[in-house]
């Protein structure tokens, strides 16, 4: 299951990524209804797209990988990328109308994956063989 889901997070994530960094505004008025006007929030927009393209980089890297505790650190990394995803842009659209045609799609996307990162950490696959280590 994390072999999947590796993959899928790499499929979308990298075209994603790879779009903010080219054109910021079009992802922003596809999610929020709403344009990037400032140079500041272009460079924070590319920012994020550069943040993505790594994070689909790695997935797809680590998609072969058997259990380890590098694979169950790139799931729970996830998760919270995820989790801060539907966060921010639920909090977007619901509290300040920021919608635009793909914002509950996309929140909707987020969910989905959070909950196959949970399920896939909660499953013991991805560090299986390994005994878990205790902090000092």
């Amino acid at each position: 299951m994390a072999r999947k889901l590796l993959i899928a997070t790499a499929a979308v994530e990298t075209p994603i990524g790879l779009t903010l960094l080219l054109s910021p505004s079009l992802v922003a008025g596809l999610l929020l209804g709403a344009s990037l006007d400032a140079p500041a929030a272009l460079v924070v927009g590319r920012m994020t797209g550069a943040a993505l393209v790594s994070l689909g980089g790695a997935c797809w890297l680590a998609r072969n990988d058997g259990p380890s505790c590098a694979v169950r650190g790139l799931l729970a990394a996830m998760l919270l990328y995820n989790g801060a995803a539907v966060a921010v842009l639920a909090s977007a659209g619901a509290l300040d109308g920021l919608v635009g045609v793909l914002l509950w799609p996309t929140v909707a996307l987020h969910v989905a994956l959070a909950v196959s990162c949970i399920a896939c950490l909660r499953s013991g696959r991805v560090n299986a063989g390994r005994p878990a280590r205790s902090l000092p």
